[in-house]
């Protein structure tokens, strides 16, 4: 054996053989090329702190929730909460479920957009990179968390009642999505022109909500699909998850970079809005087409034939949860690597991005599960024994608990609570605000945005449940609401119309959604209401409007500012001369 010195590691090095430690005195060969061995032991310890900080990040989101609608049931409700042994498992496994998937989505899928996107514009002409765009639209929404909770919602719905909602979110599920798709698609088309060219969003808001508001109206001169209202807004709100607004944008913001063009500074704004509108007009017109092409009567003996027929393995728990879950992931996956094939690029950490995508089919199948046995669950019977604190319901003892007007007020404030402190836990809203507040130079704080945006869902949430309770048209809810949110548009600077209509996404997660659906359409079942859908659709009209008020204040407050400024220099100069 030989003395070892500096130069001679260095050396070594070099050749990519074993660096020596400190305290290695003699170096031979076998030494250089010795494999370290990691037990289980030491695995779990390098893991343990990645882990932990992975599952409260995700918890941090369910838990609050969770703990407050079954405070709520057992202190105010008096009411034990059933099965609440599977609800928990449900809630782990919704834990768990966005803790793969979201890691998932930031190993696997996220890198096959940023690389779509940087390469699509050098390789291809612009019509192909618009219909990548499409199609990515439609394949990000299949994998959205929260549109499980959409399909799974038809079957609390009575065909006699609402026969073409009925057949909209059973029979036509699979076309539902699709059209919901297409609108996400068609947003991701115009937000990627937008990034390009720099366009006004101001234009196309105008341009998109006042056809869709047109389209309700007509719904509502038509008994049976004034049902469908509630669906199609509620299904706008559902698609500005987890993975279409990053995939979409990671995508757009690329294009934009690698041809050298819009505006970067809002280029992350803009293409939620439309995300969110586009659906809304494509599920009424969906509706519209099959009111002129089906009957009632076809449907009525189509549910009649389903509820005689045996449900077959594949749509039985857990397989059809398994099976929701590929579906959801694996068409995109194999488009993503379809189009980086064509484009004859390669991704950088193949077997990290080959990991990150079983990350995310593994949490989407755990997270379908948690849905079933916990969201739905929990949600469902928070919202089912909710008017037992205003009216007499069966699966409430002794109620009413209160007096009706003291119920109701409970109630409401119930779901004002739930509203805003659901979307101050919001990651998503935290990481909005830091960006409006750099953007704006500090004028507008994040902690101002943060209040703004909560109020306004808290109100929202607020007021589509009086909306089940009495049984109140949502139209003649949404419509002056958006003609309100229209004025203040015209009113508003451009930064603060781009924050405040997209500041509605951020309030749609994937556990607020399916929580806030099982619970208004457990709500409706229990008060006796056609269809319980619509908490979701005033859930995102009201932070547009609470921000753009505050946006409005706050530019009067700076206008007020500069003009004090003014005049005491006025006066400063005046004194001196």
């Amino acid at each position: 054996m030989k003395k070892v010195s500096f130069h001679d590691v260095v050396q070594h090095e070099r050749f990519n053989t074993k660096v020596i430690t400190y305290n290695e005195l003699t170096y031979s060969p076998e030494a250089a090329y010795q494999k370290y061995k990691v037990t289980r032991t030491d695995a779990f310890r390098l893991l343990r702190p990645y882990l932990q900080s992975r599952v409260w990040e995700q918890a941090k989101a369910v838990m609050p929730l969770t703990l407050y609608l079954v405070l709520f049931q057992i202190l105010i409700l008096h009411q034990p909460i059933k099965e609440a042994s599977i609800i928990f498992g449900g809630m782990l496994a919704v834990i768990i479920g966005l803790m793969f998937f979201m890691e998932g989505l930031r190993l696997g899928l996220m890198p096959f957009g940023e690389a779509i996107g940087n390469k699509l514009p050098q390789k291809s002409t612009l019509p192909v990179v618009l219909l990548v765009a499409f199609l990515l639209g439609i394949g990000v929404t299949f994998a959205e968390p929260a549109i499980g909770a959409l399909k799974a919602a038809g079957s609390n719905v009575d065909p006699n009642s609402a026969p073409y909602l009925y057949v909209l979110l059973n029979h036509w599920a699979d076309t539902l999505v699709l059209v919901v798709g297409g609108g996400v698609g068609l947003a991701a088309v115009l937000g990627t022109l937008r990034f390009l060219y720099d366009w006004s969003l101001k234009p196309m808001i105008f341009a998109t909500v006042i056809p869709t508001l047109l389209i309700t109206l007509y719904s509502m001169q038509h008994a049976d699909l004034v049902h469908i209202v509630g669906l199609a807004w509620d299904s706008g709100a559902v698609t500005t998850g987890p993975v279409t607004v990053p995939l979409v944008l990671a995508l757009g913001i690329g294009i934009a970079s690698a041809a050298g063009s819009g505006n970067q500074s809002l280029s992350g704004f803009g293409i939620v809005t439309l995300a969110s509108l586009f659906p809304i007009i494509g599920v009424q017109l969906l509706a519209i087409y099959i009111y002129h092409t089906v009957s009632v009567d076809e449907i009525l003996a189509l549910s009649q034939f389903v509820a005689e027929t045996e449900v077959d393995w594949y749509e039985a728990t857990p397989f059809v949860e398994i099976i929701a879950g590929l579906r959801a992931i694996v068409p995109l996956m194999l488009f993503l690597g379809l189009v980086l094939l064509m484009l004859r690029d390669r991704l950088q950490n193949g077997q990290v991005v080959l990991l990150g995508l079983a990350f995310a089919v593994i949490g989407m199948i755990i997270f379908n599960l948690g849905l079933t046995y916990g969201l739905a669950k929990l949600g469902g019977q928070a919202g089912g024994m909710i008017p037992g604190a205003f009216t007499g319901i069966e699966s409430v003892k002794d109620s009413p608990i209160y007096w009706f007007s003291m119920g109701i007020v409970i109630t409401v404030i119930f779901a004002f609570a739930l509203g805003f402190g659901a979307t101050l836990a919001e990651p998503a809203l935290n990481a909005l605000g830091m960006t409006v507040e750099r953007l704006t130079n500090g004028a507008f704080k994040k902690q101002t945005l943060m209040m703004a945006v909560s109020f306004g869902v808290g109100v929202g949430i607020a007021l589509g449940v009086a909306k089940i309770i009495f049984d109140w048209s949502l139209a003649w809810l949404l419509i002056p609401a958006y003609l309100v949110a229209l004025v203040l548009t015209v009113l508003s600077t451009e930064e603060f119309v781009n924050v405040a209509w997209d500041s509605a996404g951020v309030t749609t997660g994937p556990v607020t959604v399916p929580l806030v659906l099982a619970m208004g359409l457990g709500l409706g079942q229990a008060v006796g209401v056609v269809e319980g859908f619509g908490i979701l659709s005033m859930a995102s009209i009201g932070p547009i409007i609470s921000v753009l008020l505050t946006g409005l204040w706050i530019k009067w407050r700076c206008q007020l500012r500069e003009s004090a400024n003014l005049k005491a220099e006025a006066a400063a100069g005046h004194s001196h001369s």
